[in-house]
């Protein structure tokens, strides 16, 4: 196996460890953090209905036309966005999911700013 398929099957096997331990439900649905090397998604997802997505934000809208999008900063105003819509649509509590990814960088930059704006995890 070449190295770039070892760290694929090693996320993988971390995003499979951490949805068996986090869940959404319609009180507390899941946010879900994607990464990649140049954007940054997140999503607010209710898993009792089939994972039906609530709300979602990214740095591909209209909002970070011209700016960085692989940056904290850019990962910190998606936080904020995400945020945002969820407070308009009702929802206060997430549980937090990082899809596999450390708790470190963007993943928590995305995380402080969903706070800064109000949502609660």
């Amino acid at each position: 196996m070449n190295k770039h398929k070892a760290k694929l099957a090693g996320l993988k096997r971390r995003q499979r460890r951490v949805r068996g331990k986090v869940s959404g439900t319609a009180e507390r649905p899941r946010l879900r953090v994607t990464r990649t090397n140049a954007n940054i998604y997140a999503q607010i997802i209710d898993d009792t209905e089939g994972s039906r997505t609530l709300v979602s934000a990214s740095t591909l809208e209209a909002e970070f036309e011209g700016m960085t999008t692989s940056n904290k900063t850019a990962a910190e105003k998606v936080g904020e966005l995400v945020a945002k819509r969820a407070l308009e649509a009702g929802i206060t509590t997430v549980a937090f999911d990082r899809g596999g990814r450390i708790y470190h960088g963007r993943v928590k930059a995305l995380a402080d700013g969903a706070r800064a704006a109000g949502l609660k995890f």
